[in-house]
């Protein structure tokens, strides 16, 4: 008999309550549910659920009952604004505020998605947002009809350098990306279907139940050929965040602290 024991998961229950602020947590046959939330409602960006992200996406991937992973927020936006009280303390100290809640987490934060989940994702878009680059990354992604892409970094002063760069590049090409940053170009749903940019596109009253039964399919399958398919699929991602993410963040995090007289 072995002198120690495995260290022990938490249990789907357990880390449901522990993310509960952050995320309605549902789980169904193996597939998993995410839905972002603020208060219930439509979600406010802050620090603590740009941490809470990362942490529960290492979670997710770490048990062995999850099998397809949804991912998605409540409400009929992606992510309908900020949390302005967040980030009040930001002036104080934001060198430390842009390493460990900007850089360390925003980091964190989706090279868990693509590697530390390995089993596959649905990212499900119910309406326009920011931050969309974390369904982007999804294995999968459909949206509604009333979803929006584009990116609004470089038009209000900041380097689009965290992590809408890789899914931009990597998924519309170079000049396209190009393009869509420095001109903030906006891009509808029909639009995005045609790029590239998502799979499919759902009326808004029928998209969970689209999206649970793309989840079912995927579930079906089997289980150790499914989490190897998804690692197969994942290269490309992979090799984009390896070459891209941490120069674009450290460059968007360099010009926010020096653009304006923040650095000491």
């Amino acid at each position: 008999m072995a002198r120690t024991r495995y260290v022990p998961n938490p249990g789907f229950e357990e880390y449901r309550e522990r993310f509960a602020e952050h995320f309605q947590m549902e789980r169904r046959d193996g597939i998993v549910l995410l839905r972002m939330h603020t208060g219930g409602g439509d979600v406010q960006w802050s620090w603590e659920l740009h941490r809470a992200i990362g942490q529960a996406f290492r979670t997710v991937g770490s048990d062995p009952e999850n099998e397809v992973m949804i991912l998605t927020s409540a409400g009929d936006r992606w992510i309908a604004s900020r949390d302005d009280t967040s980030f009040e303390g930001e002036e104080e100290d934001p060198a430390r505020c842009s390493y460990e809640y900007m850089y360390s987490d925003g980091r964190r934060m989706l090279s868990s998605l693509v590697h530390e989940v390995e089993i596959p994702t649905l990212g499900v878009i119910p309406g326009p947002g920011f931050h969309l680059e974390l369904p982007l990354l999804c294995d999968l992604t459909v949206c509604s009809e009333t979803a929006v892409f584009g990116d609004m970094h470089f038009e209000a002063g900041w380097v689009p350098g965290d992590g809408i760069h890789c899914a931009l590049i990597e998924l519309l090409g170079v000049k396209r990306a190009a393009w869509a940053l420095l001109m903030n170009e906006r891009i509808d749903a029909g639009r995005a279907l045609e790029l590239g940019l998502v799979n499919e596109v759902v009326p808004g009253d029928t998209l969970m139940d689209r999206a649970w039964e793309i989840a079912g399919r995927l579930a079906a399958r089997n289980r150790i050929t499914r989490r190897m398919t998804v690692q197969v699929l994942r290269r490309p991602w992979k090799r984009r965040l390896h070459e891209d993410l941490d120069v674009g963040w450290s460059s968007e995090m360099w010009a926010y602290l020096a653009d304006e007289p923040r650095h000491r």
